[in-house]
């Protein structure tokens, strides 16, 4: 049973923008949290982007702050990840994620009972 289901990743220069849309189906369509997280090779998973569904209200991890958008559109249960300005460094497998309990930091990872397959993202300098 397909949950979330990202797409848009791609390989582009430094300095190029890509993308990213989940789609959200099933119960993960109800939650009120969304996030995008990365991994990196050799590197932990950490927390991207983050929304509120209900409000609106988001958040950002430094690192990718007044580059990178997140956004909803609600008719069609999916939350989209503008990247701009990308970096070498921004080269990972994206995530998308879902949740309705928030305990903590909105960047931890057990705040989501719901994850998509990935998305790679490449960026060469």
């Amino acid at each position: 049973q397909v949950q979330l289901v990202e797409s848009g990743g791609g390989s582009v220069q430094a300095g190029g923008s890509l993308r990213l849309t989940c789609a959200a189906s099933g119960y993960a369509s109800s939650s009120v949290y969304m996030a995008w997280f990365r991994r990196a090779p050799g590197k932990e998973r950490e927390g991207v982007a983050f929304i509120d569904t209900r409000t609106g209200f988001t958040y950002y991890a430094d690192s990718v702050k007044e580059r990178f958008t997140i956004s909803q559109e609600n008719a069609k249960d999916t939350v989209y990840l503008q990247m701009d300005s990308l970096k070498p460094e921004d080269t990972a497998m994206y995530y998308c994620a879902a949740g309705s309990v928030l305990r903590g930091y909105w960047y931890t990872s057990g705040n989501y009972a719901y994850w998509g397959q990935g998305t790679q993202v490449t960026v060469s300098s």
